[in-house]
Parts: structure tokens; sequence; C-alpha cells
């Protein structure tokens, strides 16, 4: 990873091309990825109701409701930081059951949702990988696995 700001999509829909979106634009979950060490560990909904769980917080979204921070992980967010290998293979794994999401990255759980709102959520869609618009950058990812939960 190089300059970048990336991340997988999970449970996403691809919209539409126009004018004000390009092709193979998706929206839906996130797991952030980026160079700078700033988002990566994060759940974001892109193209939605945006940051849904910080590095090192379990959240709740209630019906119809914003975010509520339930509880810290057991490393902080400083601690889970050190943990992301900045131009390095990093493991990133991403489980998505039912209402919850929840983020691992290198063995330390990251972030996790429980999605109750059932206006806003998704419990299936695409898999998506970003290459964020703006600056040259690289990203790559490599031994993709998918399992049926």
């Amino acid at each position: 990873m190089s300059a970048t700001n990336s991340g997988i999509q999970v449970r996403s829909v691809q919209l539409p091309a126009g004018p004000d979106v390009g092709k193979w634009v998706m929206k839906g979950y996130q797991a952030d990825i980026d160079f700078a060490n700033q988002y990566t560990g994060q759940i974001y909904e892109e193209r939605g109701r945006g940051f849904l769980a910080m590095r090192g917080q379990a959240v709740y979204v209630p019906d119809s409701g914003r975010p509520v921070v339930i509880g810290n992980l057991q490393q902080s967010a400083d601690e889970l930081k050190a943990i992301i290998k900045v131009n390095d293979w990093n493991q990133v794994h991403i489980v998505a059951r039912g209402t919850t999401i929840m983020q691992i990255l290198n063995g330390a759980v990251t972030s996790i949702v429980v999605d109750d709102d059932t206006k806003n959520r998704q419990l299936s869609g695409l898999i998506g990988f970003q290459m964020h618009v703006g600056e040259p950058m690289k990203v790559e990812f490599r031994n993709i696995w998918l399992k049926k939960l």
C-alpha cells in the first residue's frame, strides 16, 4: 500500500454511473484502510451514514437512529494503530453475520457495529475493493477467502 486511501466493501450495492458518480462506485459498509493509518480499522458506510465505528469502538445503531458507542474494545485506538503494518501486508478479517459487522486486523478486533437501523442497514450485497479518487496510489490484495457463515 502506497499513498493510499482504500477499503474493503461488504454488503454493498453498485451505484448507477452518472454525472456525479463514476463507474464502479459502491455504497455500503467499508472496512477502512489508508496509508496515513488515520482510518485503518474503522467501519465506514461509503455513500451512506459515514463513520459507524471508529477504531477501538463497539457501536450500536438503533432503528432510525444515530450510532451510539456502547463500549471500547480491549485495546485502545492507539494500541490498535500500532499493530497496523504500513508498507507491508496486513491480514484483514471481516465478519458480517446478521446485523453485526466486525473488523479484525492482524489478529486484533479493531471495530464492531451492531446495526439495527432497518431503513439503512444492508444484510446482503456485493464485495468490493476500493481505490479512492485522488493522487496516484497503489493498493494490493491477495489470498482472498470467502466463507459463508
